[in-house]
C-alpha cells in the first residue's frame, strides 16, 4: 500500500508541471498563423437544377444530411452526361474516392435548388469537383459547399487509369 501512495505521489507533479506548460502557452504571443490557402477561383462548369422531394425530409421537417449527398451525385451524374466524348468505358470509369460537405443552413420543403459543379482540380487519373447547393432564386443563399474527389479506374484491376481527355476538356 505504501508503494501505491508512493506512486501516486510521483505522479501529481507531473500532472501539474503539464497543466503549468499549457498555462504559460496560453499567455505567450500567438505564433503567426499562415492563413489557409484558398482555392483559385473556377469556372461554373454546370448548374443543375433538382427539386427537394417530400421524402427528401427528416423528423425535423427540412432535407436529411444524407439526401445533399444525393443531390451531389444527381448533379454529377446530370453534367457527366452532357461531357461530349468519351468519359466512361469497360476500361475507365469514375468512383467517388472522397466527399468534404459542409451544411451551411437546413433547406425546407418545398424548395427549389441548384447544384453549381466547378472544377477545383485536375490531376493524373482524378479530378476535384467543387460543388454549391444553393436556393435557385437566390443563390447568395448557400445550403451546402464542398467537394467531391472522383478517380478513373480500370474496374478489372481496381487501378487508377489516366484522366479520359474528354474530361480535361470540359473543365478547361
Amino acid at each position: 500500500m505504501t508503494d501505491n501512495k508512493k506512486s501516486s505521489r510521483q505522479r501529481a507533479p507531473r500532472k501539474r508541471a503539464k497543466a503549468k506548460v499549457v498555462a504559460e502557452a496560453a499567455s505567450s504571443p500567438a505564433m503567426p498563423v499562415k492563413p489557409a490557402e484558398q482555392p483559385s477561383p473556377s469556372r461554373v462548369l454546370a448548374t443543375i437544377p433538382l427539386h427537394v422531394r417530400w421524402r427528401d425530409l427528416d423528423a425535423f421537417n427540412h432535407v436529411n444530411n444524407s439526401s445533399y449527398l444525393t443531390y451531389l451525385e444527381e448533379a454529377r451524374l446530370q453534367w457527366l452526361r452532357q461531357v461530349p466524348g468519351e468519359w466512361f468505358h469497360a476500361h475507365a470509369m469514375p468512383v467517388m474516392a472522397a466527399v468534404d460537405l459542409h451544411y451551411r443552413r437546413p433547406i425546407e420543403w418545398p424548395a427549389e435548388i441548384d447544384v453549381l459543379l466547378s472544377c477545383e482540380r485536375l490531376g493524373n487519373s482524378s479530378m476535384t469537383l467543387g460543388n454549391r447547393i444553393v436556393d435557385r432564386n437566390d443563390h447568395a443563399c448557400v445550403y451546402a459547399d464542398g467537394n467531391v474527389v472522383m478517380v478513373w479506374v480500370d474496374p478489372a484491376s481496381g487501378a487508377s487509369v489516366p484522366l479520359p481527355e474528354a474530361i480535361r476538356a470540359a473543365c478547361v
